[in-house]
């Protein structure tokens, strides 16, 4: 079940990357579950990630690795998240990395190679399938594998995410593709479950560090489909350099414009993951304007978008207004003037100044809220700042999927 999620056009491959996928039954034996993408000499890796305080083995060793040096393997698998494994999860974990670097060589060491896990918490990995796995991924490299890696990192998503874009940097063509995935267990503190782009620009680690927080910010911190934040978001950016342009370096018109790319492949991937938002039947828009800062803005969407009774009442097609009027109020917006508040949903006016407007006609709202996709429209009427989350409706297949996610 999802809400217009469109199939994967062509996508590019992006010079400087080869991926790989192979089947190491972690979960399932009907389909790929490992995914590698190897990156040439000289590429740039950044990466945000999860803020949980019960962070994944993989996270923490792909973080302080990311930090510290020059990445060119990352290492994906799907079934098994790797957390609440401890320090056995993280050795595995960093046992793993070594494998592949000695199984791709090419002069790669171990802490060249970044892990990253999803699925079920609180069991290890299954090391040996996961080696066989990548004896067998590493020798079917290929620029054209970002379709198949999309599907072997899915969980319980419904199918696969990747969108690609060219953009110009100065005279030259730049190739951006990028996957995610996710469903459930989601509401990015960072970026979300796991999240890959790689570009061909050329682009210095300082500046690529500074673009990565900035997408990942107007992205995938933009989505939630039910609250909970994973054990192992990570968003990362690679940007091999191949391009024929000047390295990036700062703040600047080809700074802007390898942004501008970054964001809409991102944006679209993270709307992607909401139209898939586990048992999900609607696609909403949360847009809240007229705030004193972005971040009441932010506070108001995302309590509207979480809150059960408003879910509940967008999978009922229920345009029950006061339950919208009850999550702007405990956003935590201590001098907020009701009095001043508007809501609408697309474009039928439902209150204005804090009151059902005079206009109002229930059966238009209802119309609208048996839409497939729409927007919730708030006005604090306290200011200029405004935000937007993307967001599902709460269904019984929600219930089901998770109520057997380990069965």
């Amino acid at each position: 079940m999802a809400v217009n999620l469109p199939g994967l056009d062509r996508l590019l491959p992006v010079p400087g990357v080869r991926l790989g996928t192979a089947c190491a039954g972690i979960k399932h034996l009907d389909r790929d579950d490992l995914a590698l993408l190897v990156l040439d000499p000289g590429t740039t890796v950044s990466a945000v990630f999860t803020q949980s305080g019960f962070r994944a083995a993989p996270v923490e060793v792909a973080e302080s690795r990311i930090r510290e040096g020059q990445p060119r393997v990352l290492l994906i698998n799907s079934g098994n998240a790797n957390a609440a494994t401890g320090e056995p999860g993280v050795a595995d974990a960093r046992e793993l990395c070594d494998h592949a670097a000695r199984r791709l060589g090419d002069g790669l060491g171990g802490e060249q190679v970044l892990p990253f896990s999803t699925g079920v918490i609180g069991e290890r990995l299954p090391v040996d399938a996961i080696r066989r796995g990548i004896d067998s991924t590493a020798t079917a490299l290929s620029g054209d594998g970002w379709a198949a890696a999309a599907t072997a990192i899915m969980t319980t998503d419904t199918g696969p995410k990747a969108v690609s874009k060219r953009i110009r940097i100065e005279d030259a063509e730049v190739c951006i593709t990028g996957m995610a995935k996710g469903s459930g267990m989601l509401k990015p503190d960072m970026a979300t479950l796991l999240a890959f782009i790689c570009c061909d620009a050329g682009i210095c680690k300082v500046a690529l560090d500074k673009l990565t927080r900035e997408v990942a910010s107007n992205s995938f911190n933009r989505v939630t489909i039910d609250g909970d934040t994973s054990t192992n978001d990570a968003f990362v950016i690679a940007a091999t350099g191949v391009a024929d342009h000047r390295v990036i370096e700062q703040a600047g018109e080809s700074y802007d414009a390898l942004r501008s790319g970054l964001e809409t492949v991102a944006c679209e991937l993270a709307q992607r993951i909401v139209r898939d938002g586990e048992g999900a039947t609607k696609f909403v828009t949360v847009r809240v304007t007229g705030g004193s800062t972005e971040t009441e803005c932010l506070a108001v969407a995302y309590t509207i978008a979480e809150s059960p009774l408003v879910k509940t009442a967008i999978f009922a097609g229920d345009p029950n207004w006061g339950r919208f009027c009850m999550a702007i109020g405990r956003a935590g917006i201590a001098d907020l003037d009701s009095g001043k508040v508007s809501l609408s949903l697309d474009d039928v006016v439902v209150a204005r100044g804090g009151l059902v407007a005079e206009d109002y006609v229930e059966a238009a709202a209802a119309e609208v809220m048996a839409r497939d996709e729409y927007a919730v429209n708030v006005d604090l009427g306290r200011g200029d700042s405004k935000a937007v989350v993307w967001t599902s409706d709460l269904s019984y297949e929600y219930v089901r999927i998770n109520a057997e996610y380990r069965t």
